[in-house]
This record gives C-alpha cells, structure tokens and sequence, in this order.
C-alpha cells in the first residue's frame, strides 16, 4: 500500500482552498524549498525547512513516520474544508473496500449539527428528514433499518426502538472521523445490507501537538417559529474539547462536550389513511371496491392541520484515555455518551370524517378513492371537528464505553482485544388533549354539538381547499370544551454487550501479506414498555368523566399565518391549568393495566379493554457468537499490481422473545394468573419465550487493481446479510373493539422472523489527477425476501382463538352493538426478494491553475442513481396500489461549490433526492410516499486572528418543505415546513 506523502506545494495550495489527490511520485518532488509562510483560510499554515541541494523527504501529516531523523523536516497545518477533501479522498483511495470517508478537518471548521447531516454528502447516501433535520440515512436506495452503525468498531443499539440508528444523536464535534462500507469483509461486524457506518472519536496520542483545545460558541434562529405561537425562535451550540500527551508521550487524554438547544417548530397539514368505504356513488355493477363490499369507494379517516413547537435539546460527551508504556503495547479506554430531551407540542384541529354512516354529497374521485366532498354528520356517524392540543416529550440516553488493547507480540503477530458496551433509552410520553365543539358550554349538562359539516378539496402536493360549517366556534371559550385527555407512553431500552479477540499474522511471501482471524460475542436485550391512561370520550361528552369547561386564563386564540392562513383560527390550551382544573387532586398517571379485557377477575371500575398496554410490552433476547478468517493480498500479476483480501465470516444467532398466548385459561396449557401494575388479574394468558437459533455463512472478497499510478479498479462481492429490526421479534398478540363495534387485531412482531440477505457486487474504477478525483462505480444486491406486514380483512377474530365479545354497549345510549370482525395485521418473511442495483459518480474538481484569488475556488459533486424490482402492497389510499422499497429515490444528487481566500471560506451544499417512500411523518409505522425534495445549505467562516474565527450558517436556504401522498399524488399525506435555521457565532483554537 503507498503512502501519500503530499509536496509542499501541494500542501501550500491546498491550504489557500485547493483540494487535489496526491501521487507518491507527488510526493518526492520538492527539491529546493525555502523558507516561507501561507496563509490558510482558516488557520495560519506554516511551511519551514533548511535550504538543501538534496531531494527532500517531506512531512505529511498523515504519514510522519516516513520522514527519516537526518532528513530536513517540513512542518505543515493545514485546515479547512479543502483538508478534508484531501484526507477524504486520500483514505478512500488507500482503503481495502468500496467506502466513502469523511475527515475529522470536514466535520469541524463548519460543522453539520450532526452526523446525520454530515453523512449525506457521500456519493449514494440520502436522508429522511424528522423535525426539518436529517436522522435516518438510507444508503444506496435502502433504509435506516438496513444500515449497521459502529462507534470505535463497536456495535450501537438506537433509542428508535428498532435497529435503525438515529445519527442526529450523535454530535459532529465530538466525531473525529466518519466511514461509510459499501462493500463489507471478514472482519466487519455483520448487519449492514446497505452498508456500514464506522464513527471514530479521537485518538489523544495521534495527535502531533502536544496540546489541543477547540471552543465553538454561536447563536440560531428560527425563521418560521414567529408563526407559531408559543414557540421558541432563539437557541445556541456550543462545544468544547482538549487533547493532550503527557508522560513522554505515553499518556493521552481526550475529553469533549457539545450542547445543542434549538427550537423545534414546523407547521403541517397530514392526510389520514383511506381505511373506511362506503358506496358513495350509487352505480350498479361497481366492483372495484374493498373484497367485502366491491360496490364501495374507499374512504379517509380525516385530516390534520397543526402547528409544532417547543425546543430540543442535546448534551453529548467523550472522553479517552490512552496508555502505551512500551512501543509494542497501547491501552485505550474511552466513553461516549448522548442526552437528547425533546418537549414539543402540537396544536390545531383534527377531522373525523364519520365513515360508512357519515352522508356524502358532492364527491370528488381519484380511482375508487374519495378526495373531495362534503361530510354531514348523521345519527349513527362519527364525523366531527377535534380542537387538538398534543403535549409530546421524548427523553432519549446514548451510552457506548469500551476498553482495547492492542498488544504487537512480536514483529510478526499483532494481538487486539476489545470489551464493549452500548445502551440506549428512550422515554417518549404521547400526550394528547382533544375538545370539541358543544352547543353551549355554559349549560349545567353542555350538549356535544352534532350539526357538522366538513367540506375539502385535496389539491396534491398543494395545501387543500376546506370548509367548516362550525369554523367561528373553533375559537369560541363559550363553544369549546375540553372532553378527553390520553397519555400513552413508550418506553424502550436496549442494550448490547460485546467481547471481541483478533489476530493479525504477516506473512512472508509475495501473494498473501497477512492473515486475519478472530472471534465475538454479544448479548443483546432489548425491551418495550407501554401503558396508558385516558379519561373521557372524544367522539362525544361523557356522563361518567365529564367535559371541562374553559376559562380566559386557560386559552389562546391562535391565527393561522402565511400558506397556511385561510384555515380557522382555533384556541390553544394551557395543558397545566387545564388539567389542574380537571384533576384538582393530581393528574393520574399512565399505568400498565389489563384494564376490561377479557379473561380479568376484577376490573375494579374499567370499563375498556387495555389488554394491549401488556400484550405489547415485553422483552427480546439475542445472542450472537461470530468468528471470521481473512487473508490480505498483496501482489502483483503481469506487472499489475493487486490489493485487497477475501474470507469468511460465520455467524450464529439465538433470538428470542417473551410472549403471552391467550389459552382461554386453561391450566393445561399453561394459563397462569398474570396481574397488571395495579393489581387487576388476568387468568387467560400463558406467558413463554420462544425464539429461533440459525447459523450463517458469510464470504466476501474485495480487488484493487492499480492500472496506473493515478488510477484503479476495484471490484468486491459478498454475501450480507441484516437482522430483522429488534423491536419486530417482540411478541404482541391483541385485538381490539372500536366505538362502533368493529373488531380489530395485530401481530405485527414476530420472533421468528429471518434476516434479509443478499449476494451483493461492487465494481468501481478510480482516476485520481493533481487537482481533483473522478470516480465511477456500479452495483447490484441480490435480496432473498423481505418482512411483510399482511393485512387480513374480514378476519375471524372468535374463530381464531381470539377472546372478543359478541356485543359493546354504548356508554351513552345503553344500546348494545353487535361486533363485526376487521382486519388482521401480521408479518411473516415473505419468499419473494429482488435485485437492487444502480451506479454512482463522483467528481472532486479544484483550480489550483487559476490566478492568485480564484485558485481557492473548488467544486465537488456525486450522483447516484438507484432501482429495484422490489416493490410491496399498500392499501392506505383505498385502491390497491404498488410502492417501492422504503428508502429508495431513483435519483440522489449533492454539490459543494466553495471557495477561500486569505482567511475567508464560504460554500454552498445542495442535496437532491427524488421521490421515496418512507414512514409518514407523525404516524408511526404508515408507509407512504414522499415527494422529492432539494435542501441547501450555506456556510461562511473568517480567521480574524490566530485561532479566532467567526462564522455565519443556514441550514434549509430555500425552507424546503417535505411532502407525501398515498400511491398517488392526488391522495395527499403530509405537507410539512420547518423553516430556516441561521447561526452565528466564532471559532477558537489553540
């Protein structure tokens, strides 16, 4: 492998913005140099030697061990935006798989807010946007699920429940460095069907200064938070870090801190499901409907218009410490850890269309699907206007320590052992708040007001025509009351522990330059709580759990501002005086209870069934014992000189979950009596672990083939393989009874779901030049299946097993229902898969040929194009319709044109992903489509003195919206807009 050993040329245009991949011919080719100074554009870069008629070895930063003691030694510091593209290109240029890089100088002189936005950059990587920012990435067209992410090498469990790591928890100060492994090999820790994230903190004694300190301080603003009331405009970031060596050099120490405080605000419009029908147009022989009735036109639950606020908030630290008391020996430990609290609220109003009973007039169609009309309420509909006021906290803990010796036994054999840990809580509590509108809410027993009338008009991607027969009472204290409150809490905690031994043996030929091999062990537990309380009726006023009525200390008439402000204006709740008010004695809190399902001996006082609170909560247990061997090849062939290395990797897995089967409490089969939190007993459920233990077998090679001294080819294939999200494995069996005695159920989760796995190929080609890089590659994944979640419609709940009641009674009319049976939701690994393949461009391109003042002038940009055969069912926009693999846009674009000059560097970041589907916004777990979005950023920073800089941001330029629909555009989903952030603040380092 060479080295690159960068002239000092190369590195003095490179400190004026100039950003060119480096040969190691490059590297020998300063002969006379004399004494001199360049100014970088963010820090001073000297360049020092003694004037010598000899060939001079120079210092590179990235290889100082190639300068011998009697050679006359060039110090060079360079910084900035055009470093990182050096030290990006360069270890990808040298590394031994398909990988992108990013360098610790990319992510520190602007940093993104997080990992997250950092990541989408790279050439094949995209993102889904959650609060306007980047949290999931997908890679090459697949999602956040399919991606395996480690920290120092080491495993990372999430705080989103599921395998999917949530990058924005990750602070890109603290990170020193970011790879992205498109192809994998041997010694990578499986799990990544797209790929593999490897975040890197810093090394203390790699570092060449003795000491190091960084402080970075700025103010942000929301430009769309003054739409919103009650929201926050104003936050800060700031970070702080210290690198030092002591004891001769033997002892580092690394300690970091980054706070983030931003407001979080969006204002959006959300489309609900078509999950209802009715037979709205009256023609015979119509038979393009729902299985059950064909003659039907499929129906939406309602709509959404809301305004989000409140303020995030994230606190990360890093610390290492690193010992090496002898040449041969390094002892490392270090800690990671992330606080990330979110409290925001949602305020607004929510539609009911009614369903099947509501009366349609008006009709306007896309297919069989209803996207326009007017909805009157009738005697036996639900339709109706709920004034919402959400209350949503998120408490989030990412915890990752580890401890690593690394040990050279002799010159020959190399011995790593690592000891891991990485825990992760999230504590989301789902407040919700509805009123509705009465005839008069001073009257001693208020009237729920039954005459609503709801006319809309979807307009796509556009915001919808709406119109409300009760639009003035919306706002009216003397109309509105307060008639259920619900919180509904999930709680996950997930925690990986992990031993890990490898070996490394050089050998002594000229074909395999060494041998890898090593073993690991991890245990995993993953476990989800829910619970719940509600008081109330939203779809009417309760006699037992009476409507509040308000006061003017409570509310606040709210406008609605901008493309948003024809709709009407509602009142906002003070959630603590209102609750104070309705609950004088402490607001109950949420508990894990059966509450009146079926099987329980005491209800004492419930009267619904809660049985999913329990069902739903439960444990996953996932052991993994891996070993892998790997040569590394070294060689040539017909004067081609070849890198690169094959091997296997064999995996064996024991997964499990805790369930509880409804056995009809049969002591025969298990039935035990399982009591709630609160006491109440259930006799029919027999709890049990059940799980399923496979074993894998994982090849994989990679090429490098170096045609020229500036260019290469590589090609690498494997098989890969990724687990099913964790928290699908989770056993949660239930079934529930609607207000209108519709029967319900779900087995979403499943512990015997099977990995995904794939036969992936990667072919590339490199071309490297003096001012920039061309790179071109393709390839193809092979899938074996995928999970699917089946929905059965008309399913036999009694006949099934399932302990559902034949009758409800309604609590107002005393009138008894008669149950009818619904759907049935369940995943299974489906034996279909399918191919996804694409290719990917990148260019890096500077002009260091320009005159003096342009030659800062720099331009990198990457495409990719992505598609598959891949494609599943969904029924959420009524008529049956297909929709590509979550994660996929066919298209992905990102560009950086910057430029500096004598302290000043600015550029300006575009990122563009065409259509994808992803999981709506606010509605967990509904896959939709979304629209293609472009998001652009600008960032500018001045060196006013050594080590002090000031810089200036915007993040979401053009306040770029997301936008999603149901299978087609006409069937609107969300319509969200974030609004844009500005920083300001300095830099300062010494």
């Amino acid at each position: 492998m060479f080295n690159c050993k960068p002239s000092v040329l190369s590195l003095a245009l490179a400190a004026a913005g100039v950003s060119f991949i480096l040969t190691p011919s490059q590297a020998l080719a300063a002969d006379e140099v004399k004494t001199q100074s360049v100014q970088s554009s963010t820090a001073d870069v000297e360049v020092q030697a003694t004037e010598s008629t000899a060939p001079t070895n120079v210092l590179a930063e990235s290889n100082p061990e190639a300068v011998e003691e009697d050679t006359d030694i060039e110090r060079i510091n360079v910084t900035g935006y055009s470093r990182s593209l050096i030290d990006s290109l360069n270890s990808k240029r040298y590394g031994d798989t398909v990988s992108e890089q990013l360098s610790a100088d990319d992510l520190g002189a602007l940093p993104d807010v997080s990992m997250a936005d950092a990541l989408t950059r790279l050439p094949g990587i995209s993102a889904v946007r959650t609060g306007g920012q980047a949290a999931e990435i997908n890679i090459r067209g697949m999602s956040g699920g399919f991606v395996f992410s480690t920290l120092n090498g080491r495993e990372q469990v999430s705080t989103s429940g599921s395998r999917s790591i949530e990058f924005d928890q990750y602070p890109s100060e603290l990170i020193s460095s970011a790879a992205v492994y498109k192809s994998p090999k041997a010694s990578l820790i499986e799990g990544g069907v797209a790929g593999t994230v490897e975040l890197t903190t810093v090394s203390p004694l790699s570092k060449e200064k003795q000491h190091n300190f960084t402080a970075n301080v700025r103010g942000m603003y929301n430009d769309r938070a003054d739409e919103v009331f009650g929201a926050e405009e104003f936050g800060h970031r700031l970070s702080f870090s210290y690198q030092g060596k002591f004891l001769e050099d033997t002892l580092g120490v690394a300690v970091g801190y980054a706070r983030l405080e931003q407001p979080s605000v969006a204002t959006q419009f959300i489309g609900l499901a078509y999950n209802d029908s009715k037979d709205v147009d009256g023609i015979d022989g119509d038979i393009n409907g729902p299985e059950d009735n064909p003659a039907n036109e499929y129906i939406s639950e309602g709509f959404e218009v809301q305004h989000l606020g409140g303020v995030e908030t994230r606190n990360g630290y890093m610390a290492a410490i690193e010992w090496a008391p002898v040449d041969n020996f390094v002892l490392k430990a270090d800690a990671f850890m992330s606080r990330f609290d979110s409290e925001s609220f949602a305020r607004g109003f929510r539609t009911k269309f009614g369903g099947s009973s509501a009366s349609v007039s008006n009709p306007t169609y896309d297919g069989n699907s209803v996207v326009g009309g007017t909805f009157n309420r009738t005697s036996k509909s639900y339709t109706r206007v709920e004034i919402v006021n959400d209350d949503n906290q998120d408490f989030d803990e990412v915890d990752s320590f580890g401890i690593n010796a690394d040990w050279q036994v002799t010159e020959r054999l190399n011995v790593n052992v690592d000891v891991s840990l990485s825990a992760a809580k999230s504590d989301f509590r789902n407040g919700l708040l509805w009123s509705n509108v009465a005839v008069d809410a001073n009257a001693d027993a208020p009237i729920f007001d039954e005459n609503v009338s709801i006319s809309y008009l979807l307009n796509g991607l556009d915001l919808p025509d709406v119109g409300f027969n009760q639009a003035d009472a919306f706002s009216d204290i003397d109309r509105v009351m307060v008639s259920k409150y619900g919180i509904y809490p999930f709680e996950n905690e997930d925690e990986v522990k992990a031993y890990r031994v490898d070996f490394t043996y050089e050998l002594d030929n000229d074909v395999i330059a060494s041998v890898e091999f090593g073993a690991r062990y991890s245990d995993r537990t993953y476990s989800n709580d829910r619970s719940v309380f509600e008081y109330g009726n939203d779809g009417a006023f309760s006699k037992s759990e009476p409507p509040l009525q308000l006061t003017d200390d409570m509310t606040t008439v709210v406008d609605w501002e901008g493309d948003f402000s024809y709709f009407p204006s509602y009142l906002a709740i003070d959630l603590d005086k209102a609750l104070n008010a309705w609950f004088p004695d402490g607001t109950p809190q949420p508990v894990q209870t059966w509450g009146n399902a079926g099987g329980v001996i005491d209800a004492q006082g419930y009267t619904t069934n809660y049985s999913w609170s329990v069902l739903q909560s439960g444990d996953v247990y996932e052991e993994v014992m891996s070993g892998y061997v790997m040569a590394n090849i070294d060689t040539e062939i017909g004067g081609l000189p070849i890198t690169g290395n094959f091997g296997v990797r064999v995996v064996n897995t024991d997964q499990s979950a805790t369930m509880l089967q409804n056995v009809e409490g049969d002591p025969s089969l298990g039935a035990q009596n399982i009591t709630d939190e609160i006491g109440i007993i259930n006799q029919n459920y027999a709890p049990t672990v059940q799980g399923v233990d496979y074993t894998d077998y994982l090849p994989s090679i990679n090429l490098n083939f170096k045609v020229t001294d500036d260019s290469q080819v590589r090609f690498a294939a494997a098989k890969v393989m990724s687990r099913p999200p964790i928290n699908r494995l989770a056993g949660d069996i239930s079934a529930s009874v609607s207000d209108d005695g519709e029967i319900n159920g779900s087995s979403t989760n499943n512990p015997f779901l099977m990995p995904f796995y794939a036969n992936q190929y990667d072919l590339s080609y490199e071309y490297y030049f003096d001012e920039g890089a061309i790179v071109a590659a393709v390839f193809y994944k092979d899938i074996d299946s995928f999970i699917d979640t089946i929905a059965i419609e008309n399913f036999d709940f009694k006949g099934n097993g399932f302990n559902v009641p034949d009758y409800i009674v309604d609590e107002d009319s005393g009138e008894q229902i008669e149950t009818t049976n619904g759907t049935y939701t369940t995943a299974v690994n489906n034996a279909e898969g399918g191919y996804i393949r694409g290719l990917e461009l990148a260019y890096t391109q500077v002009f260091a040929s320009l005159p003096a003042g342009w030659s800062g002038l720099g331009f990198n940009a990457s495409y990719s194009y992505t598609e598959s055969e891949v494609q599943s069912i969904t029924n959420l926009g009524g008529d049956t319709a297909t929709q590509d693999l979550p994660g996929l846009s066919n298209n992905v674009v990102s560009a950086t044109l910057f430029y500096s000059y004598e302290g000043f560097e600015t550029r300006i970041s575009g990122r563009y992903r065409d259509e994808f589907v992803s999981e709506q916004v606010a509605i967990n777990e509904q896959v939709v489509n979304f629209d293609g979005e472009t998001v652009i950023d600008y960032q500018a920073s001045y060196q006013v003195a050594d080590g002090l800089g000031v810089l200036f941001q915007v993040n979401n330029l053009t306040d770029e919206p997301t936008k999603s629909y149901f299978g087609t555009e006409n069937k609107t989903g969300t319509i969200q807009y974030f609004g844009r952030e500005y920083y300001l603040g300095f830099t300062y380092a010494m």
